[in-house]
């Protein structure tokens, strides 16, 4: 099986649109992490990405009557771009359906290369859904993003440089996955010639489709997947690529979001680029990797498979980069409501910096704070505070982890709602679309009174609402099945310990 894929990556047709990418040292992550990283700069394709490779090499399989009726592609970036490009440069007419919720600086960079772009749907599966039907209407080709044994090749490509510009040994290789087209090409050309060479999958925590699928020995759909890193939120893995990397791959690691921003850093550090979330996948899980198994003086090769991230973006990354990095920690505390009391808190913390501090009179014995501090020695010296907190009398609470903590309440700690009664707090994530937020409100404020509100946009393609609502008792089956119809994902967040301490 894997020399058929040998053959089919070494005759894959690529580079007609595609170039070889550079294979970079880290030189400031290896130093510090005593490992030589090689950064594999899928960055730097045309469309700032690796999906050209396999589009590419699909559609040089066209036969004659094929390329006269076109190809048809369901993508919300990176693919849609790939088979635009190609299909630009084989003169084959391209139709790309895309989510509604698509940025339009990705609607725009597809039409740039000539494709005709056709809006459906919410979701990448409801754009598939269409693209499918497109293509048995009007007879088109489908262009599946991962799914296809010529797209794998076409991925495979950047194993067969990988291991011709880097000729000493390797201990590993990390690949982000999605559908898992590119760990398929990838983990099948260097397990033919190199096996002792661990290649590694690195998923979003929310968006582990292929760990799962390994756990269980078969193919599993996720019930929802995180938006952060878009390019891999995918629910199941790839038919043919699951059978191969079942075969091929040594083990998936699973990366959190401040992880990805913590990694973004590091890639611009060291190149001045800035990766997608989910192109710095690898250099996450690289790190992750190395702390577990205490690796030094290794070659760990990481592919850095996009940059097409929204300029607007950047603010989340930055913000949350210093938590992944645990060189910041987030928690609250209660201090004494009287004169003083704040100077002897801060003289507790030392000359650590402070990157947050939100106070809000409580009462007249106590104020609750949040508190942000630079940390330089990691989990060591994040017990190190804690425990000069314990020392010295107060109680507190680490909300480094917490997410509704570091998405919302971060930005809103005003004190208790005392006359509030039957108070109930939500997290809700629905598609950043004109007339969605409206939408959410007008059905939801035609029945229930809301006591809180919170709207952050993340320059993403849903948005995030944090929403108290006002619940009597014999009215939870009716509001349990409004939640139902509307369709939103959501977190129940009432027993959130953020929750108590700040807005209950």
């Amino acid at each position: 099986m894997l020399t058929d894929y040998v053959e089919k990556i070494l005759k894959a047709r690529v580079y007609d649109v595609a170039i070889e990418t550079p294979l970079d040292v880290m030189p400031r992550l290896s130093e510090r992490l005593a490992n030589t990283l090689l950064l594999k700069r899928e960055d730097l394709q045309p469309v700032f990405s690796f999906k050209l490779r396999g589009a590419y090499n699909r559609m040089q399989h066209l036969t004659a009557d094929e390329r006269l009726k076109g190809v048809v592609a369901a993508s919300a970036g990176n693919h849609a771009q790939g088979v635009a490009l190609a299909a630009k440069k084989m003169g084959v007419s391209s139709l790309i359906v895309m989510p509604k919720t698509t940025p339009a600086i990705k609607v725009e960079a597809v039409k740039s290369f000539g494709a005709d772009i056709k809006l459906h749907g919410n979701s990448y599966d409801e754009a598939c859904s269409y693209a499918l039907d497109i293509a048995k209407q009007q007879g088109r080709t489908f262009i599946h993003p991962y799914d296809d044994p010529e797209v794998i090749a076409g991925q495979g490509t950047i194993a067969m440089e990988i291991l011709r510009q880097h000729s000493g040994p390797i201990h590993s290789v990390f690949v982000p996955v999605g559908g898992g087209g590119l760990i398929a090409g990838v983990s099948a050309y260097i397990k033919a010639f190199w096996p002792e060479i661990k290649v590694i999958g690195v998923e979003p925590v929310d968006a582990a489709c292929l760990k799962a699928a390994l756990e269980q020995n078969e193919r599993v759909v996720l019930e929802q997947v995180g938006l952060f890193a878009d390019g891999t939120a995918v629910r199941q893995i790839g038919e043919e690529p699951f059978r191969i990397a079942r075969e091929t791959v040594d083990e998936v690691i699973t990366v959190d979001s401040d992880e990805l921003c913590a990694a973004i850093m590091d890639i611009f550090d060291d190149t001045r680029s800035i990766a997608e979330p989910s192109g710095a996948l690898a250099v996450a899980g690289a790190k992750k990797y190395i702390a577990r198994e205490q690796l030094q003086d290794e070659n760990i090769v990481v592919i850095d498979s996009g940059a097409n991230i929204n300029f607007d973006r950047l603010r989340h990354v930055a913000e949350r980069a210093e938590l992944g990095e645990r060189r910041e920690v987030l928690f609250s505390t209660s201090i004494d409501e009287k004169p003083g009391s704040f100077q002897q808190f801060c003289q507790i913390l030392g000359q650590r910096g402070i990157t947050e501090f939100n106070y809000r009179y409580a009462d007249n014995e106590q104020a609750h704070v949040f508190v942000g501090l630079r940390i330089n020695g990691g989990d060591e010296e994040r017990a190190t505070l804690f425990q000069s907190l314990n020392d010295a009398g107060y109680k507190w609470t680490d909300f480094s982890d917490n997410e509704m903590a570091k998405l919302h309440v971060r930005y809103m700690v005003g004190g208790h709602a005392t006359q509030v009664n039957n108070e109930q707090l939500f997290r809700f994530e629905f598609p950043e679309r004109p007339g969605a937020l409206l939408r959410f409100l007008t059905r939801l404020g035609q029945r229930w009174n809301i006591s809180l509100f919170h709207y952050r946009n993340h320059g993403a393609a849903y948005g995030r609402v944090l929403i108290g609502v006002q619940v009597m008792d014999d009215e939870q089956d009716e509001f349990q099945g409004f939640l139902d119809a509307l369709g939103y994902v959501y977190w129940q967040e009432t027993d959130n310990p953020a929750y108590d301490l700040f807005l209950k």
